[in-house]
């Protein structure tokens, strides 16, 4: 299984919210390209990045800081705001690896089909979950969508990397939902990669010995509760 350490983005800044809240921010640092650094040298291989602002808004503000990430050599996949082919393409050719549709992909499936038909397996797509519903818009808003029967349609579509986040464990660190990403993994053919809550060693374990792809990790890097390059070691 894969550690994917995370970088949330607002104005430039590195920050996480409490259960996508944006009134309840924290700011970790002024330089997040420093911090992507320090993934790299902690020897993650992959970097799961989020424009908040894109999320809520549908922009790329950070679009610059995103392609110094990527310049950095790990494979980084972005989520928030891409509800276009344009800002697909141009999160592609600033050198990420992966984009995340989310709100997209739930309200323009065409645009999903498209995305998939242009670029294949670099098309992840992100289902947020609140009370078993997927939630959108940088996730103020819940849809009707129930998140399995969506997760099933993206499967029978092709999509091949699912990010699940429940969002009442997203920046808790009260553990991750082992529950949902075991039903996950035994229903899906996809690669599953678990967020939110994922906050301590024994969900790391947990995690791995459920078989999937990757789970990320934030809140618990930043306020020192899991060591990256332990958790790296231990997820393989």
């Amino acid at each position: 299984m894969l550690i994917l350490p995370a970088i949330d983005l607002y104005e430039g800044r590195a920050v996480r919210l409490l259960h996508g809240d944006y009134d309840k921010m924290t700011v970790y640092s002024e330089d997040p390209v420093a911090v992507a650094r320090d993934f790299i040298a902690a020897g993650a291989t992959e970097i799961h990045v989020v424009d908040l602002e894109g999320a809520r808004d549908g922009t790329t503000p950070n679009l610059a800081v995103v392609g110094r990430i990527a310049a950095l050599g790990a494979r980084v996949e972005i989520g928030g705001g891409i509800r276009t082919m344009d800002v697909a393409h141009a999160y592609l050719s600033a050198g990420v690896s992966r984009v995340i549709l989310g709100t997209a992909a739930v309200t323009d499936p065409a645009f999903l089909t498209a995305a998939l038909r242009e670029f294949g397996e670099a098309v992840a797509v992100g289902v947020d979950i609140r009370d078993g519903c997927v939630a959108i818009r940088g996730w103020t808003e819940v849809s009707e969508l129930s998140a399995f029967d969506f997760c099933r349609r993206l499967d029978a579509l092709g999509v091949r990397t699912l990010i699940s986040t429940d969002i009442s464990r997203d920046g808790a660190m009260r553990g991750a939902n082992h529950e949902l990403y075991r039903r996950l993994a035994e229903t899906l053919s996809m690669r599953i990669i678990a967020s939110g809550g994922v906050s301590s060693m024994e969900d790391v374990r947990r995690l791995s010995a459920l078989g999937i792809y990757g789970a990320i990790v934030g809140r618990a890097y930043y306020e020192g509760a899991i060591d990256l390059p332990l958790a790296i070691r231990e997820a393989l």
